[in-house]
């Protein structure tokens, strides 16, 4: 999460950087808007799962009501993505609606 967000705040400096005609080979390489639209969207995605590691590990010794509320959380955090997910029909958001439900499926596991 934190190399997207690097390379999301730095895309205007590496745009410009490869204008360049020195790196005029690089330049098919640099990703184009919507593909950055995809990347904020996965990182939209993605934050409240980040926050929540992040949370949990700041913490030695975490209470179980502690999991629980965000083992809930998480849960209906992930229904509700899928639920908007499956009205989409581009196929990146397809796939992430498919790695979404893996993920909520290796949750619901524990």
């Amino acid at each position: 999460m934190e190399l997207l967000e690097q390379d999301y705040r730095v895309r205007g400096f590496t745009l410009e950087w490869l204008k360049h005609r020195k790196y005029t080979v690089q330049q098919p390489l640099f990703t184009i808007q919507d593909e950055w639209n995809i990347v904020k969207y996965v990182m939209e995605v993605i934050r409240p799962c980040r926050y929540s590691t992040l949370w949990m590990s700041k913490w030695h010794m975490v209470t179980l009501h502690h999991v629980i509320t965000i083992y809930n959380d998480m849960c209906d955090y992930m229904d509700g993505v899928m639920r908007t997910l499956a009205k989409k029909k581009t196929q990146w958001k397809e796939d992430l609606y498919f790695a979404v439900k893996l993920t909520h499926q290796k949750l619901s596991k524990y």
